[in-house]
């Protein structure tokens, strides 16, 4: 019998060895079906398979620390990776978008998760940590559902620590409080990502 999704979201850590050039699915390159040159180097950050290092891991970088506000472009680096703690308070499918080649299937398409520091202040703008095609896929090879939807029934509501690639996606820094302070329709906190997930656990939330 397979391991369950619990299992897999409590103990596998994921590994890859695959090469940079592995796009997010069959017949979908590492960088997409972007036309300008900055969205094809973004969608390559996007799209990485290798998972981080223990040397790799920013230790500085913390939920609270990515929620900081103020203008945050040039914070962190996306060179690193980090490990960070929070209560997930939603979980939907991406959008149709050049780094999946604008595949419209769910499986070829993101997760994003909204990680927050306080559940109980639903005001407060969160993080987007994001599942992509290709990581998908490597858990179903362990056993482990990461689809959209085993995620959202596994994952809202409970705390989770999560470990990925730092990314500061420029395509929604116009969406992004710490990069358009003020503006109607913000969403999100920082343009700062975690993308890819590489690692997902379900842990105690802290104590109160």
């Amino acid at each position: 019998m397979r391991p369950s999704i619990t299992y897999g979201l409590l103990g596998v850590v994921l590994l890859s060895a695959c090469t940079s050039e592995e796009g997010p699915f069959p017949g979908c390159l590492v960088k997409g079906d972007a036309v300008r040159s900055g969205v094809r180097t973004l969608n390559q950050l996007k799209n990485r398979v290798a998972a981080p290092s223990a040397r790799d891991i920013d230790s500085a970088v913390t939920l609270q620390a990515l929620l900081a506000p103020g203008d945050d472009r040039g914070r962190w680096s996306a060179r690193r990776a980090a490990t960070v703690v929070g209560y997930v308070r939603d979980v939907k499918l991406g959008g149709v978008e050049t780094v999946n080649c604008f595949a419209r299937t769910p499986d070829h398409r993101d997760t994003h998760i909204e990680l927050v520091t306080d559940p109980a202040n639903g005001g407060h703008l969160p993080l987007i940590v994001e599942i992509t095609p290709w990581w998908r896929r490597h858990a179903a090879s362990g056993g482990t559902n990461w689809s959209t939807d085993s995620l959202r029934a596994a994952l809202l509501g409970r705390w989770v620590r999560v470990t990925g690639w730092l990314l500061f996606d420029t395509e929604h820094g116009r969406q992004a409080e710490n990069t358009a302070s003020g503006r109607v329709g913000n969403w999100r906190a920082t343009a700062w990502e975690l993308h890819p997930v590489t690692e997902l656990k379900v842990v105690a939330g802290p104590s109160r």
